[in-house]
């Protein structure tokens, strides 16, 4: 399986559905708790059309964790269930406190995601995403902008040297959906560049991204809210509001926005 995108779509203009992140049961019957619950919303938002799933493996107790006892049950289910697009397991602090601990649970995963979500707003990022590539797995540097973020993470990434370039996609973190927080991109590395926010950001990120012709993601660990303010139902709901959304929204094309101020691909090749 490659982890270097999927579903047909160009790298950039990816869409990605988060299964569950930090959310629990007393926010909603939407949010897929149990290894079987996350296989079938990862399935029904595969077949509403999203080309990527990330989903946060948990212990029975909640907790998230970057043991292989429970990453690669958790990535068995939803592969035996017939899920067939990358899959992307989240590698950071939540997952384990200590940033010397994270490579060697990365080295002892017997069951192996396609790709990773390695935050580089926190310490060892650069250890650890060097540690994925050598198991294999394809990384995602995940940098935060805007809403009092500062320069280090972006920083953090632009002063790796990645021993494969090719197996590296920056993703986003936007407050808010300003095209300010984005024009930047153009000057870095020639990478792919996936775009997202949080709650009241997320489905204005989502039309930048799309604008812009990035990829983007969705789903309940982003926002638990249509845009028209009704509660979601599922990820698959989510999935489906977000291509109404990203087919009215993209006036621009793959490689920039009609006056170049962002790209979905980042820099120049």
């Amino acid at each position: 399986m490659s982890g270097a995108g999927g579903g047909g779509r160009a790298a950039a203009a990816v869409l990605q559905v988060a299964l569950n992140g930090s959310r629990d049961a007393a926010e909603g019957a939407a949010v897929p708790l149990s290894p079987g619950d996350l296989a079938r919303s990862a399935l029904e938002a595969v077949a509403a059309g999203a080309d990527e799933v990330l989903v946060h493996p948990r212990t029975p107790c909640g907790r998230e964790s970057l043991s292989p006892r429970v990453v690669g049950p958790v990535l068995e289910e939803m592969r035996g269930a017939g899920v067939r697009v990358p899959l992307t397991v989240p590698a950071g602090v939540a997952a384990e406190p200590d940033p010397a601990g994270r490579p060697a649970r990365v080295r002892s995963w017997t069951v192996l995601p396609d790709r990773a979500a390695v935050p580089f707003a926190e310490p060892g990022a650069r250890e650890l995403a060097a540690a994925l590539l050598e198991r294999g797995v394809a990384v995602d540097a995940v940098v935060p902008l805007g809403g009092g973020a500062g320069p280090e993470p972006l920083a953090r990434f632009l002063e790796w040297a990645a021993p494969e370039p090719a197996r590296v996609r920056l993703v986003a973190e936007l407050a808010e959906a300003d095209p300010a927080l984005v024009a930047g991109l153009r000057w870095l590395p020639p990478v792919p560049v996936l775009l997202f926010g949080r709650e009241a950001a997320a489905w204005p990120v989502l039309r930048l991204a799309a604008r812009c012709g990035a990829g983007a993601r969705i789903g309940v660990a982003q926002v638990l809210r249509l845009p028209d303010g009704r509660p979601a139902r599922s990820n698959a709901e989510l999935v489906a509001a977000a291509l109404g959304l990203r087919g009215g929204a993209a006036t621009g094309t793959a490689t920039g926005t009609a006056d170049g101020t962002a790209t979905g691909t980042a820099g120049s090749r």
